[in-house]
């Protein structure tokens, strides 16, 4: 390639940022032509902002956040686009160590089974409200977050009215273990490893998983400025196919060591290298030591973890509308179809031969053990991708599952 195209990417000190750290550290952008430049920041507000005013081209960003700002809903807001993910999982629900007593008095596993901790967490809101007590507080990173959403969902399905039972605030990721050990709040949901960070510390304990609430769950993706990537097509492309080897290289077992390495150094994450191994390897200290597994807890490549679905899109928007965040009208879920976008990456990774979805949209929660589905390229197994309260999300029932989820 003549020449190399800059491109300034903004991210959050996350393990989720493995595949653009690595993308830079590992070379992957050098070698299809990109000088890519990594700037941290504190908060996803900040990101939303420095994207807006152009400051990044690109950014690791939370799902939900380009369908947030092309439906207005942001400040600065400008068109947005997602052409790819940057993985699945990788969130957790930690609570204090005083709310996790009171949890298994009331029947919590801890396995981070999350409905046993949940109903058990229920317990213990109604047990305070009977005696006069406030609601607790959990924090989440952002208001247009999959943290909010599915932190929103879990404790739903369980019984617990996030609207009246708990208070929900925004923390920034690395603020959460802080604010927990301070008595701010009493729990929160946050990408790794900034639960470890309070497991390690011995002031909380992982209740449960985002890998286990939605198994294969969106939660990262690229956000590009969409003038950017309109009027550079060809460094949009470059980029996707750097990201897609890099994530290929974070995928493997064998690089997990020398991943958690460059994820420490205090460029990024700022943290030790012990940490970022238990959100790679599954094997989480759920809290003073205590090692429990979960399977796919955070999956950089396979089951099409950078696949920009669309129907990931739609279910984000639908908890916008559940919760208030936005009105459900045709042109608002259009909007919020549209702002993935499967083809700009099925054309950049075509020539790597890559497992490239033939579907732009799938259903959701249906698949209960691994099931290979059609692609072009390589051959494509997908699943299991079930909600933990058995439900389902098609995407061309959009109209019934909000009216069931809103009623």
């Amino acid at each position: 390639m003549d020449g190399n195209h800059q491109i300034i990417a903004g991210f959050i000190p996350l393990l989720d940022s493995a595949v653009l750290v690595a993308a830079k550290e590992k070379g992957f952008a050098i070698a299809e032509g990109i000088d890519l430049t990594l700037v941290r920041e504190t908060s996803w507000a900040t990101i939303r902002d420095r994207m807006a005013v152009g400051h990044f081209q690109v950014a690791h960003v939370l799902a939900p956040m380009p369908i947030a700002a092309n439906l207005g809903l942001t400040p600065l807001a400008v068109p947005t686009i997602a052409p790819m993910a940057l993985g699945l999982g990788g969130n957790a629900v930690t609570v204090s160590n005083a709310l996790w007593a009171l949890m298994l008095e009331r029947g919590a596993t801890p396995d981070f089974n999350p409905a046993t901790t949940g109903h058990a967490l229920k317990q213990v809101c109604a047990d305070r409200a009977a005696r006069g007590e406030p609601a607790l507080r959990f924090a989440v990173v952002h208001p247009f977050s999959g943290h909010n959403y599915e932190l929103r969902y879990w404790l739903a399905a369980c019984g617990v009215d996030p609207r009246r039972e708990v208070d929900i605030v925004i923390v920034p990721p690395p603020l959460m273990a802080d604010a927990l050990a301070s008595g701010a709040i009493d729990g929160y949901c946050v990408g790794e490893p900034w639960s470890t960070a309070a497991a390690v510390a011995g002031n909380g304990r992982i209740a449960t998983v985002k890998a286990a609430i939605w198994r294969s769950s969106p939660e990262k993706v690229l956000g590009a400025g969409a003038k950017w990537a309109a009027d550079n097509p060809e460094a949009l492309a470059a980029l996707l196919r750097a990201l897609c080897r890099s994530a290929q290289w974070c995928a493997d077992r064998g690089n997990h060591g020398e991943l958690a390495h460059i994820l420490a150094d205090n460029a990024y994450l700022a943290r030790p290298a012990e940490w970022m191994l238990h959100g790679l390897s599954g094997q989480l200290d759920a809290g003073g030591g205590d090692i429990r597994p979960m399977e796919d807890f955070f999956v950089p490549f396979a089951k099409a973890a950078t696949f920009p679905w669309k129907s990931h899109a739609l279910w984000f928007y639908s908890q916008m509308v559940r919760w208030g965040q936005v009105k459900h009208t045709a042109e608002h879920a259009g909007i919020a179809r549209d702002t993935y976008r499967p083809d700009l990456y099925r054309a950049a990774l075509k020539p790597l031969g890559v497992a490239l979805p033939v579907a732009n949209a799938k259903v959701e929660g249906a698949l209960s053990a691994p099931t290979p589905v059609g692609s072009a390229g390589a051959s494509l197994t997908l699943g299991p991708d079930g909600f933990f309260d058995g439900g389902r999300f098609d995407p061309d029932q959009l109209d019934s599952y909000i009216a069931a989820q809103t009623r």
